[in-house]
């Protein structure tokens, strides 16, 4: 317990700290109102302005909405392929250079593709989000399959256990720790990814909301805005962390 609140006092110093340094380094420059526009204590009014409008609480609900709906293609998607790859050395060799190649390709490169295909609106979002989020559950969920101890399935097969039935009895609590935590790490690719994403043309969402503040110049919503997803990034990974162990 001591450790516990030992770390909780360390973490808000850390935070005063670099408030502290924020609030320096934006009254540091005299006469200079762009630099002035973006100090610490002007996030508080404009974070209430916007919840007062009702806006940032639309837009929080619609980028969540967003990051799961993608995330769960991802996980659809990643978990079979991780299985098909794992398994299989034909589907391993045939596959290495296509994986290798996709998923070192930014998922926003196909941020063109993804409008053209799918038009504005958030489809192409959620396109994007699934294509950064598929490649840490396949790669976690193969590392599992390599990991798993063949013993377990021999005996399983020994004792006539059929292949679907090898699947979720043996393999698959196997190699659930590999695959939750490819599962958070996505989140965490996924939700950096969403913003850039929302600024493709969509009329919602916290990416648009960044990209609406700087058109109208209101750079304190702007902060506003980026302290919000920070602050969400961080629940996110926490529950992540409490609820897939």
């Amino acid at each position: 317990m001591a450790k516990k609140h030992h770390s909780a006092l360390l973490g808000l110093l850390g935070i005063a700290c670099a408030v502290l340094l924020w609030w320096v380094f934006t009254h540091s420059a005299q006469g200079n109102t762009m630099v002035t526009a973006f100090a610490p204590e002007n996030v508080p009014g404009a974070l209430n302005d916007l919840f007062s409008r009702g806006v940032m609480l639309s837009d929080i609900g619609v980028s969540l909405w967003r990051l799961l709906a993608g995330l769960l293609i991802a996980i659809v998607i990643g978990i079979p392929l991780g299985l098909v790859i794992g398994f299989s050395r034909t589907a391993s060799g045939f596959s290495a250079p296509l994986v290798q190649f996709f998923r070192m390709v930014s998922p926003l490169s196909w941020a063109p593709i993804a409008v053209a295909l799918f038009g504005v609106g958030s489809s192409p979002v959620i396109f994007l989000v699934a294509m950064a989020a598929v490649w840490p559950v396949a790669l976690n969920t193969i590392s599992g399959v390599h990991a798993l101890d063949q013993q377990h399935v021999q005996v399983a097969q020994t004792l006539g256990a059929t292949r679907s039935e090898i699947l979720k009895t043996v393999v698959m609590p196997s190699i659930q720790p590999y695959v939750l935590s490819g599962i958070r790490l996505a989140l965490g690719i996924a939700w950096v990814i969403i913003v850039p994403a929302e600024m493709l043309g969509v009329s919602s969402g916290l990416g648009y909301e960044i990209l609406n503040a700087r058109d109208r110049l209101a750079y304190d919503e702007m902060l506003a805005v980026i302290v919000v997803i920070g602050l969400l990034g961080m629940v996110l990974d926490a529950l992540a962390q409490k609820l897939l162990k």
